[in-house]
Order: C-alpha cells, then structure tokens, then sequence
C-alpha cells in the first residue's frame, strides 16, 4: 500500500487553520490521531484538517508553547493604561470646581472696589446680607437632622453633611461681600470675625474629619482596620522584588514613623508627618542610587530602569502612607473630639452676634 503523500499547506493557511507548523516534521505515529479517524497519522488527513480548523478554541500543542518567549514588560502608555488596576481618577471634580470658583470670588472681592457698586443698607449689598446670614442659620439643620430621626423626610444625613460644607463656604462668602471686605461698626466687626472663626473652624474641622474616617463621607475607621490594611501591604512585596534591601529599609523606616512623637499626644500627627517625610526622601534616594548600580551591570535594568524606579516609589508611597494613618489615628480622634467641643460654642456665639447685629442695624 502507497503512503499518501502530505499537501503543501502555506503557513498564513496553517495559522487560520491553528496548526503548529513543527507537527508536519514529525513522524506520523508522533502526530495526534483524529477523534473521527482512529487510523494512525489521520491528524493529516483533510477530515481531521477540517475538524481542527472547525473547533478555533482547540488547545495550542505543547511544543509552540515551549518556544514562546518570555513576555518583555510593556511600556507604552496604553500598555501602561490597560494593565492599570482601575480607572484614573477625574481630574476635573465638583470640589475642585467649587474651590477654584471661591477662590476667584475671594480675590476678586478683595482686590476690586465693590463698594462703589454695592452697599451694606440697601440694594444687592442688604440682599447678599439676608442670604448669607440664611445660610448660615440653615447650617443648624444638619445637627437637627443627625440628632433627631423622625426629620429623616428631609433627606439623609450624609446628603445634609455635603449641604452643610458647602453652606458653610457659600454663607460667608455672601457675607464677605455684603461687608465689601472692610469692617466697620461694632456690632458688625463682632459678627464679622464670629463668622470667619467658625468657617475656619469648619475648614480645619474638614481636614481632621478626613483623618478619622472612610473619605469624606464614609464611616468612621478603626485602628485594627487601619493596622490589618497596613499588614496587608507588607504581605504583597512583589513590586519590589527586584530591590531585596528595599525591603528592609523599608522597615525599618515604618518603625521609626510608629514612633515618632509618642509623648506628644494631639500634637503628634506633625511629628509623624515629619518622620515619614523624611524617610521618603531616603528611600527615594535609596532606590535611584541601587538602580544606578544595577543598570550598569545588566542591560535588561538598564532598559526597564524607569519602570522599575515608579513601581518603587508608588509602593514606598502606599507603605509609608499606611503606616502614617495607623501612627496618627489615635491623636487625629483626640482632636476632632476637641474640635468639636469648640466648634458647636463658636456656632452658638456667631449666631447671638448675627442677631445683635441685625437688630442694631434695624433699631438704630
């Protein structure tokens, strides 16, 4: 019996059909028999042809698989951009906008002449005098909504809480503007600074609030939480795998940031933001100095030298962040327990001025 000889088959027609060019050097018993044809050396036939180009998800033979090189890391931006663990955060957000507004609100007020064109008695000046003292009498709601549940018809009280910020920087503003950014009599200079005391309490209030909980708007965190987040980040080191030392260093540096001022107390927070400061700056340093040696040892460093010194300094930044909410936390509580003692009077106080103000303003 004649072998059948084996038909030319071009190699963009063995990719379409998904066979491995190094199956045709083979001897026929070496190659896989068709599941439709039991005969040896079928795979060759035009049915098994047929069956292989028919079933595009069949597994890829071991032997292409084990010339395929290592994969070379990428680094094209949409290489970069797809390998990404989420999506890049906005760049344009409503705070951001909002911030941006005031602030030019704030330095136009203060660098135009607006008392030409609006006075505190009467006219846009007395209009913006009523909003803005509104506002400010509408920041109450908030602490009524959290403190009383059957007010919960008004809205929830996260949605109060973004009310309440923004209230409480549109209300001075209006105020600021009523005034033309000067003072004047007394009972208005009273109220005035009353006002500016309480929005820059509320600022600093926002800022340590951050500290204490999940964002802005999120529950309030834990110290286990913090620690078993921190914990988690020293388990997955593989960003830094190239660098063994770093490791250590690394360390190292957390535990002089654990300890740094721990006998200040409220106060300590500026001692742990100095100490991971620092040790951002050595590590940093740390970091381009090995790399440099490296690089000039191997070619493969050499070529991935950029990539590499990001992937590092985006985990110092993680680590050393981790570890300087878990050292501050227990201070930045102290402080907004301390805060919010003396905010709620500065409250009540500017609105007995406003008050006052407003019935001298009327009266007299």
């Amino acid at each position: 019996m004649g072998v059948r000889s084996q038909p030319e088959v071009g190699v963009e027609e063995l990719r379409v059909r998904r066979i491995d060019p190094a199956q045709l050097g083979r001897p026929a018993q070496q190659r896989p028999a068709s599941a439709a044809d039991p005969r040896p050396g079928a795979a060759t036939q035009p049915a098994a042809v047929a069956q292989s180009a028919a079933a595009p998800a069949a597994r890829e033979p071991p032997a292409a698989s084990a010339r395929t090189p290592a994969p070379v890391a990428r680094t094209s931006p949409r290489a970069r951009a797809a390998d990404s663990p989420g999506p890049a955060r906005a760049r344009v957000s409503a705070d951001r906008v909002l911030f941006v507004l005031v602030c030019a609100l704030l330095y136009f007020g203060w660098s135009f002449p607006t008392e030409r064109y609006i006075s505190p008695n009467h006219g846009c000046g007395y209009a913006l005098g009523i909003i803005g003292g509104s506002l400010m009498l509408l920041l109450l709601v908030y602490s009524l909504r959290k403190r009383w549940s059957w007010l919960r018809f008004l809205g929830s009280t996260p949605s109060w809480f973004r009310f309440h910020m923004v209230l409480g920087v549109l209300g001075p503003l209006c105020i600021l503007y009523h005034s033309n950014f000067s003072t004047g009599a007394a009972n208005s200079n009273v109220a005035l600074f009353c006002m500016l005391t309480v929005a820059g309490s509320g600022l600093v209030g926002r800022y340590i609030y951050a500290h204490v909980h999940h964002g802005l708007y999120g529950r309030k965190l834990e110290l286990d939480e913090l620690r078993a987040g921190a914990a988690n980040l020293h388990a997955h080191s593989g960003p830094i795998s190239f660098l063994p030392e770093l490791a250590t260093r690394l360390e190292a540096a957390e535990g002089r940031v654990l300890r740094a001022g721990s006998r200040l107390n409220v106060l300590r927070p500026v001692a742990v933001a100095l100490a991971s400061t620092r040790a951002r700056w050595q590590l940093r340093a740390y970091v381009r100095r090995a790399l440099r040696s490296e690089a000039r040892a191997s070619p493969v460093i050499a070529a991935q030298r950029p990539r590499l010194r990001e992937s590092a300094r985006l985990y110092i930044e993680r680590r050393l962040a981790a570890t300087r909410r878990v050292a501050a936390f227990e201070s930045y509580e102290r402080l907004f327990s301390l805060w919010h003692t003396l905010h709620v009077p500065l409250i009540f106080m500017m609105i007995v001025a406003a008050v006052v103000h407003v019935i001298a303003v009327h009266v007299y």
